[in-house]
């Protein structure tokens, strides 16, 4: 069955303007002003007023659930692929974090591919906030070279209280494992760093490549807009030829104690002259989201993936000139963090994973994930 979506406003991300999209085979297999198809049998999509976008890549999200901090009752709960679809996230990449006692890689790995076989291309990383990182072969290397869902290690904690307190050593030997683990397999090999709101900020990640071959694109930290400082060390770090993720998951509190609201880190960004194609932007779902005053818990939230969605929406409604760089760090910036070649465009022979939005209101209309409908018209169909 061949798929054709008429008349849609594309964004590969980048503005296409009303393109006609074929798909054939997982894949999109042409994008032009006008496709005609005669014999074969075809289910033909009208998007005549709607914005086409990839599907959003998630660069980090907790599938299997996430927190602890605070004790057992304060454990967050598993996502479904429902909850994904809804929020426009085709290829979710999923992390432990803070809790690898309580909760295994092989829980992690059998989620991912709960989620694939709902339709979505779901990825994993190895490793947790904890040095040594847990592995499900006994070696990250080894992880990444022969299972296929994993493409990284993380996320590895640093400036944190909850972290193992690595050294840079041990951090430039982790990325080393990682960095001959991608090159055996053909993956990129990433390794994503919680950074928290310790005073030593990216001093690790800035210390361990030091002295040595390894490429700055391989150290990949997150929640950079914990505040301003952070933020400028990480621009920084983007302008040196590596990626930044800014989460999106935040609250009143957190902007309270200085956290940096997403669209307004990226304005920032932008204003300053950072590459924006090397910004992304990530949910943390299914993660917590502690509240600390003076090294005591005092609240506890989950993250969700829809907070992606919102963003874009807040973005259409009251920032529209940053609208094609949220589009670009929801989709292509992470899958390029990640090596994910196939994922975040809108081209031929890349997977058709693939959004209907309405741009007079913003509501999400139509989710494929390779090719296949996950939701129709604002229905799931998974």
């Amino acid at each position: 069955m061949l798929t054709l979506i008429n008349n849609a406003e594309v964004f590969a991300p980048q503005r296409l303007g009303r393109r006609d999209l074929l798909i054939a085979d997982r894949r999109v297999a042409a994008v032009a002003e006008k496709i005609s198809l005669h014999g074969d049998p075809v289910e033909v999509v009208d998007a005549a007023g709607k914005w086409l976008l990839p599907g959003f890549v998630d660069a980090l999200t907790h599938p299997c659930g996430g927190g602890g901090e605070g004790g057992f009752g304060n454990r967050t709960g598993e996502l479904d692929a429902a909850d994904f679809v809804r929020a426009g996230v085709t290829a979710p990449v999923g992390a432990l974090g803070t809790d690898s006692l309580a909760r295994s890689l092989e829980v992690l790995y059998g989620k991912v591919m709960e989620l694939r076989g709902r339709g979505l291309s779901a990825f994993m990383l190895c490793g947790s906030y904890r040095l040594p990182p847990v592995t499900l072969t006994g070696d990250v290397a080894r992880d990444l070279m022969f299972i296929e869902p994993l493409i990284g290690a993380g996320e590895i904690a640093i400036a944190d209280h909850r972290s193992s307190q690595p050294t840079a050593a041990e951090l430039r030997r982790l990325a080393a494992d990682i960095h001959l683990g991608g090159t055996l397999s053909g993956k990129r090999g990433t390794v994503l760093l919680h950074v928290g709101d310790g005073d030593g900020g990216l001093g690790l990640l800035e210390a361990a490549p030091r002295d040595s071959d390894l490429p700055r694109r391989l150290f990949y930290p997150t929640h950079v807009n914990r505040n301003g400082k952070l933020l400028e060390q990480a621009l920084d770090h983007v302008r040196r030829g590596g990626f930044a993720d800014i989460t999106v998951a935040t609250t009143p509190e957190f902007i309270e104690q200085g956290e940096v609201s997403p669209l307004r880190a990226l304005r920032h960004a932008v204003e300053a002259d950072t590459p924006a194609e090397r910004l992304t932007l990530s949910s943390d779902a299914g993660g917590s989201l502690p509240l600390y005053r003076d090294g005591n818990l005092v609240g506890l939230q989950q993250a969700s993936p829809a907070v992606l969605l919102d963003l874009f929406q807040a973005a259409m409604r009251e920032d529209p000139d940053l609208v094609d760089a949220v589009i670009a760090g929801l989709t292509r910036n992470p899958a390029d963090a990640y090596g994910l070649t196939k994922k975040g465009r809108v081209a031929p022979g890349c997977d058709a994973d693939l959004l209907l939005i309405d741009p007079a209101s913003g509501d999400l209309t139509d989710v494929f994930g390779g090719g296949r409908r996950l939701m129709r018209d604002g229905s799931l169909e998974i």
